[in-house]
């Protein structure tokens, strides 16, 4: 039996009132700040549990005053799916990098997935999400955040899948010596090697949600259009109704928004992400950000640290059932052969019957001559997609590496970037009508301008993640050796950022296809115009509720997207592993 004496008792007491007595004003304005978010959230997302029928649409309130909870409930939408992309990066990308058998499905899989357009998951996923929350508009705002999840999550994980399978050598030596739990070298090797590249990705991936915000808040089920309040909406509405004022207040309200996010969220997470670089030498300057600067000063995450650092030992502790990363994995040739056999027999027969259910249906419903008409639009939209990653490695990649070079460039091309990054096509369709009616430039060329706004900034973001990955000591050793020009790029430059690159390629050439939904079809008020294209065929099928053709313009572009990918970005993707992982 033991006893506690009084002074023993009061000690913690003590301690915590201590420590309460240090906070500043500082820690006052987090605490506020904090707060705030909260109580907003939580008034924000009483409207997303109201009663919902499916028998009524819901319309969009365009008045400017409403501007600014549309914001917040867009804003939500995004943060949540982002949460969500993040856990399932995570997931995703660790089982690919450390299964062989999986890799050789999830990859691929990911590809498909990336080529599935936004209007496809949501034809999908509305009538589930509906069914699984009856009366509620919950099941609308599910399916929207799951259509912005489908535009941020593949970059994610293809840019942490990436980091994964080219960890630095010395790195991968640490862990092993060490005898790190697997569970211990994702959290303190892996994905610290990996932070500067997901962020940016995340970042972009963001970009992407924003681009994507029309179709994701304006739905149709059943031939019927609902519109969730968000920003997206209110600006499809606007368009519709061929109103420039208020187009111009949703242009003004998401330019408020992007900024505003970028400075209190992005801005702060790139700064801290520069602790992650793997260099000798501390660079002579760095990325700063006032919130982080605040944050910094705040005894707020000692606080919030030390209270969760018995959370952390248990899960350490709780990590060691996946073993430890002292040896490789040894198993008898014999048994290996045999699992993979097995795996491929079972992982291909998945295949083989969905597409023969597929194929049926289709047969069924207008014959296997539907795919005619959709292979030949895909070879216009395959030519727009080649065009748009050619020029757009022409121009970015130069700016790219000039921006990550220099954290003071980043401080002031961040915002803007971000700006130009997260503008929805939509936004500028009254923009791009005008311009093509006026100069008579025909929507087969001038779609690729509206398929860049979407697909472009992956080579840019990635571009500056792969040059500040570059070690400072080596640019250093470079300027100490007089290395200029071409043999600096050929030496450190190109080497540096072409894994980055390759990524960036990768999500930008799929980010293409999928842009070709909205900018191969542009509307303002009553004047439609249509390109010819794969894009245009599977938007039109959506609006007309056909889904045999919709199916068919879905698999196809899947089809261009893979062998692409197959043919070109994958085999570039082994060079980077092989010859240029730094």
């Amino acid at each position: 039996m033991s006893f506690r004496t009084a002074g023993s008792a009061t000690r913690p007491a003590s301690r915590f009132a201590g420590r309460l007595a240090r906070l500043t004003w500082v820690d006052a304005v987090v605490a506020a700040a904090v707060l705030v978010l909260f109580y907003v959230v939580l008034q924000v997302g009483h409207g997303t549990t109201v009663r919902f029928s499916t028998d009524q649409s819901i319309r969009v309130d365009t008045d400017p005053a409403r501007l600014p909870y549309d914001a917040a409930r867009s804003l939500l939408r995004m943060f949540v799916a982002l949460a969500l992309s993040t856990v399932f990066t995570f997931g995703y990308a660790l089982a690919a990098a450390k299964s062989r058998r999986l890799e050789r499905v999830l990859i691929p899989a990911l590809d498909i997935l990336q080529s599935v357009p936004v209007l496809g998951f949501l034809t999908v996923a509305v009538s589930g999400f509906i069914a699984l929350f009856p009366g509620s508009l919950l099941g609308l705002e599910c399916a929207s955040i799951f259509a912005i999840f489908t535009s941020q999550a593949w970059n994610m994980t293809f840019g942490l899948y990436h980091s994964l399978t080219s960890l630095p050598r010395e790195l991968d030596e640490l862990s092993r010596s060490f005898g790190f739990t697997r569970w211990m070298r994702f959290w303190k090797v892996e994905l610290p090697s990996g932070t500067i590249s997901l962020v940016w990705n995340g970042m972009m991936s963001f970009g992407g949600g924003w681009f994507f915000l029309v179709a994701s808040e304006a739905i149709s089920v059943n031939n019927k259009d609902y519109a969730l309040p968000g920003v997206g909406s209110y600006a499809g509405a606007a368009i519709a109704d061929g109103d420039l004022g208020k187009v111009g207040w949703a242009i003004l309200t998401m330019a408020v928004m992007v900024i505003g996010v970028n400075f209190l969220f992005w801005r702060p997470l790139t700064a801290w992400a520069e602790k992650f670089k793997n260099e000798q030498s501390e660079a002579s300057e760095t990325q700063r950000s006032v919130v982080l600067d605040l944050l910094r000063r705040s005894h707020w995450p000692r606080l919030l640290g030390g209270a969760l650092r018995p959370l952390g030992r248990a899960l350490s502790r709780a990590g060691r059932v996946f073993g430890t990363d002292d040896r490789a994995l040894h198993t008898d040739g014999a048994r290996r052969l045999t699992g993979d056999i097995v795996f491929g027999v079972v992982a291909g027969g998945l295949v083989l019957w969905g597409l023969f259910d597929l194929g049926r249906y289709l047969r069924d419903e207008t014959g296997l001559g539907v795919f005619g008409e959709p292979l030949l639009l895909g070879l216009a939209t395959l030519a727009r997609v080649v065009v748009l990653v050619a020029a757009a490695t022409v121009v970015w990649v130069p700016i790219g590496v000039k921006i990550g070079f220099s954290p003071r460039l980043t401080r002031i091309a961040q915002p803007a970037v971000q700006v130009l990054a997260s503008f929805p096509a939509n936004f500028l369709f009254p923009l791009a009508v005008w311009f093509f009616l006026k100069t008579g430039l025909s929507i087969d060329i001038g779609g690729i301008l509206l398929m860049a706004l979407g697909a472009q900034w992956y080579i840019l973001f990635n571009t500056i993640a792969g040059a500040m990955a570059i070690p400072s000591d080596l640019r250093e050793a470079m300027d100490d050796l007089g290395v200029r020009g071409w043999q600096r790029w050929k030496r450190l430059i190109l080497p540096g950022v072409f894994p980055a690159y390759v990524t960036g390629g990768i999500t930008a050439s799929g980010g293409a296809w999928n842009a070709s939904i909205v900018a191969e079809v542009v509307t303002f008020g009553g004047t439609t115009l249509t390109a010819t294209g794969l894009g245009a065929y599977i938007a039109e099928a959506t609006a007309a509720g056909d889904f045999p053709h919709l199916l068919a313009g879905v698999a196809v572009m899947s089809l261009y997207v893979v062998g692409l990918n197959r043919l070109l970005w994958r085999r570039l993707y082994r060079l980077a592993d092989t010859r240029f992982a730094l």
